[in-house]
């Protein structure tokens, strides 16, 4: 009586863990979790307001307008307390090796890209890009290096499951923002879905089977290091578009469905952003 008997209450909080950490609503809430590093959308360097008067949004409708201003209010709180400073801390490290680990996360989403290729009709592209994912993951170590752009596989521009609806003629949808997510439209947010259900390998190999060599860390490490990286390179784009908008929210909204558009059509005229090749002109502070 009135013992702790640590030995059952041990088995019973493992029972409890584990049980959590098998679910779904557990992977979810990592993904999101992770995911607040990546990208809300390619953020143009000049003034918003001016792209927002010069580029209609087409027919997107943002039908929760009030409960969306809400969510990317907190999603900014977010950026500038956790994402910003460790982008800010990311700039620090050696060149050769920020650029390096932009080549292999660029490797690693081939494996999304490949198939959408296939999926939008373009088998000369799914050739070359699953050349270039061999000779980069082998000679270029993993895809630290990049060799396969040397000897001329260097036509490549990424492809997810959103893109493959839209060239299927699927509509955006109502424009939303979701909680650390960020911009999406229905459309984009179901095809974000597809990576885990089985179209993402690298989440398969990492995340839906136990593997011997790769783990759940991998995958989720891989998430946010690559919005940290691309964080990073649009330091001074976030910050001169929310200077000069009038409205940061309209403002981010906009540039999000043009650059979308804009690579479904696989146009050239694309958002400017930073790009990998970039790291090598960028200066500390």
């Amino acid at each position: 009586m009135g013992i702790f008997n640590i030995k059952s209450t041990k088995y019973r909080f493992t029972f409890v863990k584990d049980t959590i950490k098998n679910s779904s609503m557990y992977r979810i809430f990592i993904i999101f979790i992770f995911s607040l590093f990546v990208s809300t959308s390619s953020i143009a360097g000049s003034d918003g307001q001016n792209e927002l008067s010069k580029n209609s949004n087409g027919e997107v409708k943002d039908c929760f307008e009030t409960i969306n201003r809400g969510v990317f209010a907190f999603n900014q709180v977010l950026d500038n307390v956790i994402v910003e400073p460790l982008a800010k801390g990311y700039r620090y490290l050696p060149s050769p090796l920020r650029t390096g680990t932009s080549n292999a996360l660029n490797n690693l989403s081939l494996v999304v890209t490949i198939p959408n290729n296939l999926l939008q009709g373009e088998i000369g592209l799914a050739g070359k890009n699953t050349g270039r994912f061999i000779v980069n993951s082998t000679i270029g170590i993993l895809g630290f290096f990049d060799p396969a752009s040397k000897i001329g596989l260097n036509d490549y521009e990424k492809e997810d499951w959103g893109q493959t609806l839209g060239t299927w003629g699927v509509g955006e949808g109502c424009y939303i923002v979701l909680p650390i997510l960020g911009p999406s439209t229905v459309r984009d947010t179901i095809g974000s879905l597809a990576n885990y259900m089985g179209g993402d390998a690298w989440y398969n190999i990492t995340v839906r089977n136990d593997t011997r060599y790769v783990s759940d860390f991998d995958y989720y490490a891989s998430v946010g290091t690559n919005g940290i990286d691309f964080r990073a390179k649009n330091i001074e784009s976030f910050d001169n578009l929310e200077k000069n908008s009038l409205d940061f929210y309209a403002s981010v909204k906009s540039l999000y469905l043009q650059d979308r558009r804009k690579k479904i059509a696989n146009s050239d005229d694309i958002t400017e952003t930073m790009n990998d090749s970039d790291w090598d002109e960028i200066e500390t502070q």
